[in-house]
This record gives C-alpha cells, structure tokens and sequence, in this order.
C-alpha cells in the first residue's frame, strides 16, 4: 500500500476544521430561514433541556469512545498502548470528520497505526477488519428497525417534500453498496483471498479497465497480507470485538435517545423507533459528499426527528452534532501535532 505521507498529512491538516464548521453553521442557517414559525427565543430553548438525559449524553459519548479505545486494543493483541490507542482513535475520528463520508479515513487510520509501531500488513489487516464488523453491524441492524418498525423509520412529514420521494432511495442505494462491500471484503478477508485477487486482475483485462490492473495487482496484495495476519484467531478474540462493536455503535445511537429525552417524554416504544431511525439515518449519511457529512446530517436529522421533537428540533440537531461531531475536530486539532511531535521526532508528550 502507498503511504504517501504528504497526502496523509494534507487529510490530517488541521486547517481543514473550518469548512464542515462551515457547512455545518450553513444548513442550520437554512433550517431557520426555511422555517415560517422560527423566532429568536427557539435558540434559547436549549434553557429547557433537562439535566440528566444531558449528563448521560456526556456519558454515553465517553463510553462510546472508551469501547473504541478498547477495541482497537484488542484488534492489534495488545500491541498497542493506551495511550497509543487513544491516539489512534482520535486521530481516526479526525481524519472522518475532515473527509467526506463517502471517503473515510481508513488510509489515514493505517498510517496511523503504521507510524505507531505496527507493521504495514497488520495495520493494513486491523483497519479492514474493524470496516469489516463496522458495516456487518449497519447491515443486520437496519433490517431489524425497518421489521420492527416498518413504514414509520422513515419521515413522516411535509418537509420531506424537499427531497421528494428520494430519502427513500438514499438509504436503499446506501444499504445495498455497504452490503456488497461488506460481503466481497468478508469473503476476501475469511473465505479465499488468492480468488478475490484473481478475480480484480482478471476483469482489468477487459480493455477499459486494463489502466487500473496495478492497482487491482495491489489492492489483491494487500487482502492476502490483511487476511494472513487474523488467521488462527481464538474464539475469545472475535467474541471481544464482536461485544464492542455491538457497544460502540449501540452507544452511538441511544444519544439520540438522550436529547431528544431532554426535552420532551417518551415511551418505551418510541426510544426504540428513535434508535431504529438514528440506524437508517446513519445508513443514509454514508453518501454524503461533504466532511463528516457536515450540513447533510443537520438536514437528515430534522426531517427524521422533527415528529418527536417539534419546537426543540433546532437546538436538539445543534446539541446532537456538538455531543458527536465537533469534539473530534477540536480534539484533533489538539492532539495530531503532539502525536507528530512523538512518532517523528521521538519526544515524550505528557
């Protein structure tokens, strides 16, 4: 694999933070100019928001992010650090945020990992891997909230009429490449690497295709080096990041749960249809062009959510991105010159 470590850093540049900031600021501006009944004092609402379910907020986005620490830790055998791991994470988390969904930061994560000590196959191997579970989780979870759900996961509302009918295929178009990607990688990674390469090679010989046979010849490498590194593997390993991924990515979820508890009850069935949307939302936002789908997000979560929160929607979608989105970028920010400063130039960073 290519590491070309100016690109890397061209992704990780912190000067990057302005434009989701940006757009993000941009749909909220559009969401109040958009609405015929916005008057000033719906910014102060945020006043209303009980004190608990934003103090599990907080929690749940702790949580959240120590199940990742965990698990990166657990992925790569212990052979990173604590606070290697956090590293990782953050500067994982970053490189999402600063790159369109459609993106990722998985280049930017081997890197990362490469640059903490792990050598270039297995870095190259944990980073498919947690893709791998990552997006098995979207794809068994979304089935079961439109099953238990049914037509309801989706808006119900007149500002739909924005999109159209098109939210719809957002999410089936969104669900049905994450499935096949999570299918072909799983099958490439567990089931016979050496096929998945023979197969890439030999559709490049198709005349069209033949400038891209190097980097099929590669990309067919770099799964056979991934998939020798996790073979052998004990049960107690894939049980482990099995529950924290469940964890992570159910702790992700409920925080919608908590705002939107913040400021208005709800039963027991409706805190399940609000999980079961936040997974189709999430599902839809993996199209966004723009950088952790800033503005894309702001939008999707009014239109999914507005039929709990009515007057709070506003300040509930500001909240919703300040709990999960715009901590990383300042995190970021933060740590990736003290992590410079360690793996380059070998300080010790207190």
């Amino acid at each position: 694999m290519d590491l070309d470590t100016k690109k890397i850093f061209k992704t990780l540049n912190p000067n990057k933070i302005w434009l989701p900031v940006i757009l993000g600021l941009g749909i909220v501006v559009y969401l109040i100019l958009s609405d015929p009944d916005f008057t000033p004092s719906k910014l102060t609402m945020a006043r209303d928001a009980a004190i608990w379910p934003i103090l599990l907020s907080v929690f749940v986005l702790l949580a959240r992010d120590v199940g990742y620490v965990y698990r990166i830790r657990t992925i790569t055998d212990k052979n990173l650090s604590w606070t290697s791991s956090i590293y990782v994470i953050i500067l994982w988390e970053f490189a999402s945020a600063v790159t369109p969904s459609v993106v990722g930061g998985t280049a930017v994560a081997v890197f990362i990992l490469w640059k903490e000590g792990i050598n270039l196959g297995k870095s190259l191997s944990y980073v498919m891997l947690t893709a791998v579970f990552d997006n098995l989780f979207f794809v068994i979870a979304a089935p079961l909230a439109l099953i238990f759900a049914g037509n309801y996961i989706f808006p119900q509302v007149d500002t739909q009429a924005v999109l159209g009918k098109s939210l719809n295929a957002i999410f089936y178009t969104s669900y049905a490449l994450i499935a096949i990607y999570t299918l072909i990688m799983a099958f490439a990674l567990f089931v016979n690497p050496r096929l998945f390469k023979w197969l890439i090679i030999k559709i490049t010989f198709n005349k069209l295709l033949k400038r891209w046979r190097y980097a099929a010849y590669e990309r067919g490498n770099e799964i056979m080096w991934a998939s020798n590194q996790i073979k052998g593997k004990k049960f107690s390993y894939w049980f482990k990041i099995t529950v924290s991924t469940i964890f992570i990515w159910s702790a992700r979820y409920v925080m919608v749960n908590c705002i939107i508890e913040a400021f208005v009850d709800i039963n027991l069935t409706q805190h399940i249809l609000v999980f079961g949307k936040h997974i189709i939302l999430w599902i839809a936002m993996l199209l966004s062009p723009t950088p952790g789908s800033s503005g894309t997000a702001e939008y999707f979560f009014n239109l999914f959510f507005v039929e709990f929160l009515k007057d709070y929607t506003l300040v509930g979608s500001i909240l919703w991105r300040t709990f999960t989105y715009y901590p990383y970028l300042i995190l970021g920010a933060i740590f990736l010159p003290r992590w410079v400063r360690k793996v380059f130039f070998k300080k010790k960073v207190s």
